[in-house]
């Protein structure tokens, strides 16, 4: 192993030499502490830390690092409090996550590191999104992340690289290749000669080095980073390294060959480390024990208060509080917020009759003038204006950097959204169908859902759904899939019916710090029009609507099913039907729904959704629960069919619930 030290200070050099050993001597102690059993689980980067803590050399302090399970050098290469780190480490409430995180399934906003989640993947598209903020804000600033040789074998990392090199973004992708993933060695994972050949067919510059020698490591970093700054570009790193100890401890080591540790252990990046420092005379074997024992000591302090900590206890309504982030007060004071309880007219505003696809546009549109840092991003929807042209217009008033033509790759868009709110960007995607959220559905539901819960960082992201059948558009373009994502804690998924909920419900979704998925139906978009105000307004998210009071049979429903209900109500006018639009499926209005059951004591939920799973489910169980003693009559679900959604208009209109509406009020009403 060759060190080449250039310019760097003898000074420099003992600075890195105890970042590369301290958290070395960490994780040893570490592994006592498993043994010991007072943690319950550790994934040793013992052989390959020279990456981790190269990278974190090489970066200025405030640039995003998403480092993943083996990566302690970032975390105090960023100077973390190693107290405190034990304290996440023992699952303690002081800790970074509160005791609801893991190892290094955390992040901190205020040392730029955003914590990995399981799925290793996902974490590449966070850095673009990251990189893309600096770009439109004109930073010097990269953005970094981290990969193992498995890793590279996922959807995302493939277009987490894709993006990257089509949007020109400063992101550093760094693989650590150890030779295997888990047990499975790099014979079975790629074809490839080396994984860095992957970077031309990107579109990218990459380069394979040394991942043990901490030199190599820093300054290609820091010479990549110069390169992504000045060309505004991404560049691949293949680091080759070792991992000398099991996946994590429990799963051992037998499935390496014996050999390969004797090989691996002559290129021990402390150990070679010491070797050159000792040749150059950078220190001497006294000093290397003066710096061991100012560490151990060092660790043993931390050790002490980071284990004087309290009990966990857990409190159910704090738990429950941190799902959500709570918008700034500011932001509440400038939007003007409609009560749908009273008569629009009396709200002295000026209208429009709009449609309700224009309704959204207004939405969007007033949303891009009031929020200068709001991106928008979807499939065609720059000069093309989008599949339905919501967005037409919209590149040429705000431009292309805010109205971003994506590749087909949901994941990393969704991805690059969350990495967009680390640096203070809202962000709105357009799914160009609900049915294609399939891709993108680990990002939904395991980072932005969660995101906040785990170590309090707002996914300030909206995901636009055009959602819902009967335009004859078959399997793959008309599904109702909102209840995917109602059982999601951490996400807001609403569901507007009429143009004055469209646009209210769009505004106040982006004006949310949370992560919204918003559904709109495409039956509507121009079959249904209304009154809409002028105004920049909002209609509260968690809030339902009553569309009419009665006094025989309440229907509970939202979308499409706002509307076959109140055309049924007009056609059948010998009964009186309380009428509840839910408008929003998380989180639900209870009190509405409680006072819809009292209002009639008799219930039917619709909607467009197939029955088994659906949302009516939930509904239906929560009123038995809840509203027991108010009911005249068992809660009956009018929903479609539990088949895929079929092409042909006569098989589609059988599908859909409306075909049994009539046959369930009649169940109820003769009840």
């Amino acid at each position: 192993m060759q060190f080449n030290r250039k310019e760097l200070t003898n000074e420099t050099l003992v600075h890195f030499y105890k970042s590369l050993l301290l958290p070395r001597m960490i994780e040893e102690k570490m592994l006592v502490l498993l043994r010991q059993g007072k943690i319950s689980k550790w994934f040793s980067g013992i052989g390959q830390e020279a990456i981790a803590v190269g990278a974190a050399l090489a970066l200025e302090q405030d640039e995003w690092i998403m480092p993943l399970h083996r990566n302690l050098g970032v975390f105090t290469g960023r100077n973390m409090p190693l107290h405190k780190l034990f304290m996440q480490w023992q699952g303690s409430q002081e800790g970074y996550s509160k005791g609801r995180e893991r190892s290094f399934h955390f992040g901190s906003r205020e040392h730029h590191i955003c914590g990995m989640i399981s799925h290793l993947g996902p974490q590449l598209a966070i850095a673009d999104g990251v990189a893309l903020a600096h770009k439109l804000r004109r930073e010097n600033k990269v953005a970094l992340a981290f990969t193992g040789e498995g890793g590279t074998s996922e959807g995302d990392f493939h277009e987490a690289l894709n993006t990257a090199a089509v949007w020109d973004l400063p992101v550093i992708f760094v693989i650590e290749n150890n030779g295997y993933g888990l047990s499975t060695p790099v014979s079975e994972q790629y074809r490839c000669e080396n994984l860095v050949e992957r970077a031309k067919g990107y579109g990218m510059e990459g380069i394979k080095i040394d991942g043990n020698n901490i030199l190599s490591v820093y300054d290609t970093i820091k010479g990549v980073r110069d390169y992504c700054l000045e060309k505004q570009k991404p560049y691949l790193i293949e680091c080759a390294t070792f991992r000398m100890r099991g996946h994590e401890e429990a799963s051992g080591t037998k499935y390496v060959p014996a050999y390969l540790f004797e090989v691996w252990e002559m290129k021990d990046p402390v150990k070679k480390f010491e070797e050159f420092l000792l040749a150059e005379a950078v220190l001497d074997e006294e000093q290397l024990v003066i710096i061991r024992q100012d560490i151990k000591e060092y660790i043993e302090t931390e050790l002490s208060i980071g284990f004087n900590t309290a009990p966990v206890v857990a409190d159910t309504e704090q738990e429950l509080d941190d799902i959500y982030a709570l918008p700034e007060a500011a932001s509440r004071q400038s939007t003007k917020v409609i009560d749908h309880s009273q008569p629009l007219s009396d709200s002295g505003l000026p209208t429009s009759e709009l449609r309700f696809i224009d309704a959204i546009k207004a939405g969007l549109h007033q949303s891009m003038t009031q929020h200068a840092n709001l991106i928008l991003m979807g499939q065609d929807i720059a000069e093309y204006g989008g599949a339905f042209k919501i967005t037409e217009g919209f590149v040429q008033e705000f431009g292309k950097e805010r109205v971003r033509n994506t590749p087909l790759c949901e994941s990393a868009i969704v991805g690059s959204a969350l990495g967009l709110s680390l640096e203070g960007f809202k962000s709105m995607m357009e799914m160009q169908f609900a049915d294609f959220v399939t891709v993108g559905f680990n990002q939904i539901v395991n980072n932005l859902a969660k995101i906040h819960y785990r170590w309090g960082q707002p996914a300030d992201v909206v995901i636009r759904m055009p959602a819902g059948g009967g335009v004859g558009a078959g399997p793959f373009h008309s599904q109702s899939n909102e209840a995917w994502f109602a059982h999601i804690p951490g996400l807001k998924v609403v569901y507007p019916s009429t143009p004055i909920d469209a646009k209210g419900l769009l505004i106040a979704a982006i004006n949310d710090p949370n992560p919204v998925m918003y559904f709109e139906h495409k039956a509507l978009y121009r079959s249904v029009s209304g009154p809409v105000p002028d105004a920049y307004y909002e209609i509260e998210i968690g809030k339902a609507r009553v569309v009419q009071e009665g006094v025989d049979i309440s229907i509970i429903t939202y979308g499409s099913g706002v509307h076959w209900a109140t055309e049924y109500a007009n056609t059948h006018t010998y009964i009186s039907f309380h009428i509840l639009d839910l408008r929003t499926l998380l989180p639900l209005d209870y009190a509405a729904i409680r006072n819809a059951v009292a209002r009639t004591g008799k219930v039917l939920i619709l909607h467009e959704d197939t029955l088994t799973g659906g949302i009516g489910g939930e509904l239906a169980a929560w009123i038995g629960e809840h509203c027991f003693d108010l009911l005249d009559a068992p809660v009956m679900r009018c929903a479609s069919l539990d088949t895929p959604v079929p092409f042909s208009i006569e098989l589609e209109n059988n599908f859909l619930a409306k075909a049994r509406l009539d046959e369930y009020i009649r169940k109820l009403i003769n009840y």
